[in-house]
């Protein structure tokens, strides 16, 4: 999420030249690009297919720019206007003029989650771009928050029309968004876009999405599709009709009118709740222009790389528990990494779930040195990431999801599918001076908004590779299932630092394999440099 620096050694379609990530998700990325046909600035996303959508490819550039043409015909200024679509690489491409607004997910990365008042606003906007659409018979079917564009002022700007249906696969990006007709590869139709509505609702209200992403497309429609609702609990007013929207069945989900009813009402009930969608994103500081194109100050760009390091929970680009290096009801935090998250109360332990006694063995062996090293055990092998650092992983293991935000921080996740643990390693050159305070004051409060949050013993002071360190352990719950995350933060100095995060169920901690494997990655963990 947020601004990186990227190139290609020749431009897209020979006339795209690729300048600066400006936003991700699962098989989506999009890049400030330059036109090199125009000299104008424009928005290129890049759409990643499965590998059996070549027919797909040949057909979706015409099918984009008629659906997008059509709405944006009964919708004016509501659509972004798609210059250009085509297939490239095995991928699909969409070009759009720029848009002078910010994807909604990095809205909340960076300010939190809304009052009912200001997210009914934002929805109603979205309402109106779909109440055009599906008189037309278009239905999206890939919504999410990062396609939404809060502006300075004006209605939200809507992209992504189009996609849908391009190839047989019944969800292309952000799956944990998908309906659940649509992770049953049904016949998708308007209530799809409608349960999408709900769960932008949902995300901008409780801080996270209903149904976490979970590294792999299938399984989060499985879980999309197969699992309850988790409750919300600050949707206030707005509470039924987000449930009502995000019914399993799209028969039992509210007629549109009343949605409409219930999100108008709300969203006149408390007009000092906050500003409009994008007023509060022109006070946050984006102020200096590039070649015309507002893209952010210093000070914008280092929230952008402190929410990556540091996101709340289920936003979006950090709802991947897996990416995250721990439970999906955690904050995304780690020493290695300065924090967004907005402070909260420490959640105390409760009776129900007592304290499992704190990890001591890792911090025993803090400080190897190469020569200590010796043979891995059998089962491992050395992982040299392309960023610089390199640890031992379980044999099967691979790098599952990878965040950036400038080049400023990034996010590294290793996992398997047939293993429950992960390890996430996060790099951040904005590292406070003190370790234990940055777990205690950053990611702290950033856990405990979940509700479902509880602390290990004390936050404890080391020594790692003979740097100054701070390790914390805690213990979340979700989906129903207690899991248990190690985590270690150590200083490089000059700002920088990294984290590392070992979760896994909290019924197996204790088992010699997962000792000895959470010992080997301490035991074996190299550093790197941001690239």
């Amino acid at each position: 999420m947020g601004w990186a620096h990227a190139s290609t050694d020749r431009p897209v379609a020979g006339r795209y030249r690729l300048v600066e990530i400006t936003h991700r998700e699962t098989n989506r990325v999009s890049w400030y690009a330059d036109d090199l046909r125009t000299g104008r600035p424009c928005l290129a996303t890049r759409i990643e297919l499965p590998a059996d959508a070549v027919e797909g490819v040949r057909r979706a550039p015409s099918r984009i720019l008629r659906a997008t043409e059509n709405v944006a015909r009964l919708c004016p200024d509501r659509i972004a206007g798609v210059v250009d679509a085509f297939g490239e690489g095995g991928c699909l491409w969409t070009v759009t003029a720029w848009i002078d607004g910010t994807p909604l997910d990095e809205v909340l990365l960076q300010q939190g989650t809304f009052a009912p008042a200001r997210a009914a606003r934002v929805a109603l906007d979205l309402l109106d771009v779909l109440d055009a659409a599906h008189a037309e018979a278009v239905t999206h079917g890939e919504l999410s928050p990062g396609q939404l564009h809060l502006r300075e002022t004006g209605p939200v700007v809507v992209t992504g029309y189009g996609v849908a249906g391009t190839t047989p696969a019944p969800r292309l990006t952000a799956p944990s968004y998908a309906a659940p007709e649509q992770a049953r590869n049904e016949q998708v139709g308007p209530a799809a876009d409608l349960w999408a509505l709900g769960a932008i609702l949902y995300t901008m209200l409780e801080g996270r999405p209903p149904f976490r992403d979970r590294g792999r497309i299938a399984a989060t429609l499985r879980g999309v599709d197969r699992l309850p609702l988790r409750p919300p609990v600050r949707c206030g007013p707005l509470t039924e009709v987000v449930t009502g929207l995000l019914r399993k069945e799209p028969w039992e989900r509210p007629g549109r009118q009343t949605v409409r009813d219930v999100l108008t009402r709300v969203s006149r009930e408390d007009p000092g709740a906050g500003p409009g969608p994008g007023e509060a994103y022109a006070r946050s500081g984006r102020g200096w222009k590039r070649k015309g194109v507002l893209v952010g100050t210093p000070l914008a760009v280092a929230t952008v790389t402190a929410a990556v390091v540091a996101a709340a929970t289920g936003l979006p680009g950090g709802s991947d528990d897996r990416a995250d290096g721990g439970p999906g009801a955690s904050a995304s935090a780690s020493a290695g990494g300065t924090g967004a998250a907005d402070p909260a109360p420490r959640v105390p332990p409760t009776s129900a779930a007592p304290s499992p006694p704190p990890l001591s063995s890792p911090s025993a062996a803090a400080t190897p040195s190469p020569s200590d090293l010796g043979a891995l055990p059998a089962g491992f092998r050395t992982y040299r990431a392309p960023e610089g650092f390199s640890v031992a992983l379980p044999e099967g293991w691979e790098r599952q999801r990878t965040s950036r935000a400038t080049g400023l921080s990034y996010r590294v996740t290793f996992g398997a599918d047939d293993d429950p643990r992960t390890l996430a390693v996060t790099y951040s050159e904005r590292v406070g001076p003190d370790p234990v305070a940055v777990w205690r004051d950053t990611v702290e409060p950033g856990l405990a908004r979940s509700g479902a949050y509880q602390r290990i013993g004390s936050i404890r002071a080391t020594t790692y590779l003979g740097r100054e360190a701070a390790d914390m352990e805690w213990i979340v719950t979700d989906d129903g299932v207690r899991l248990r995350t190690f985590g270690r933060g150590v200083l490089l100095g000059g700002g920088r630092g990294f984290s590392l995060r070992w979760t896994t169920p909290a019924a197996d901690w204790a088992g010699t394999g997962n000792q000895e494997a959470l010992r080997t990655v301490l035991k074996t963990f190299r550093p790197g440099t941001a690239p």
